[in-house]
């Protein structure tokens, strides 16, 4: 079979024009199946935060905040607030700083002056040597309570009530023991006597204190003393 020379011409150029649309086809074909590429994911840090040292100063004697950590964990249903507690140590002289308040987020410690219960030192020697539960013992009681919210009283003014929360000290309420200002833990008694007045068993403190403690200690907050 004889081609002419026209017909091999447009033949080939009819094969060459098929290879160039299929050439020009093919890098959109595999381009449009290539994945995009996704860079990988950065990795996940973690910080770790500690938490500042609990009274760094060293305020508050080891036994009672150890006593006090303990009582927080045990009472917890009554004690919802845990970014401060207060603790009162009977082991001190009545002129000496002694009851504290401890921040229990930044562990920084306030401290502060408080009174014990006349039927607690008989003889007034600034030092609580006895403690009950017991109405009109006028002594002080030990254990934990929870504050339990500013209050105003006939006789004392603006306080605090407490609930006490163990055998030591359930009839707070009962014996009215509340925390409240009193000429008798003023600075100026202080300097005159040398050490702060007695009270009925409940913790007084200075006028100027109050009306600061009384805000900050609020309500479910815990007040731990010991001796």
């Amino acid at each position: 079979m004889r081609l002419s020379r026209r017909g091999l011409i447009l033949g080939g150029s009819a094969m060459l024009a098929g290879c160039a649309s299929a050439s020009a086809k093919a890098p959109l074909t595999a381009a449009a199946t290539v994945a995009p590429v996704v860079p990988p994911a950065a990795p996940i840090q973690t910080v770790s935060v500690t938490p500042p040292p609990l009274d760094p100063r060293g305020h508050v004697r080891k036994e009672l905040m150890e006593r006090a950590m303990t009582a927080l964990d045990v009472h917890h249903h009554k004690i919802p607030l845990r970014d401060r507690m207060y603790l009162v140590d009977f082991q001190k002289f009545s002129g000496e700083e002694r009851l504290y308040e401890v921040d229990l987020v930044a562990g920084e410690v306030k401290v502060l002056r408080t009174c014990h219960g006349r039927g607690s030192d008989p003889s007034h020697s600034g030092y609580a040597q006895r403690f009950s539960n017991t109405p009109d013992s006028n002594m002080s009681s030990v254990g934990a309570y929870a504050t339990a919210g500013a209050s105003w009283g006939s006789q004392q003014g603006p306080n605090v009530l407490l609930d006490g929360l163990e055998y030591s000290n359930d009839k707070a309420r009962e014996r009215a023991i509340i925390i409240h200002g009193a000429d008798y833990a003023d600075p100026d008694f202080l300097a005159r006597e040398g050490k702060l007045g007695r009270s009925y068993g409940c913790f007084s403190v200075a006028h100027t204190d109050l009306p600061e403690l009384r805000e900050r200690m609020g309500e479910g907050r815990l007040l731990f003393a010991w001796a």
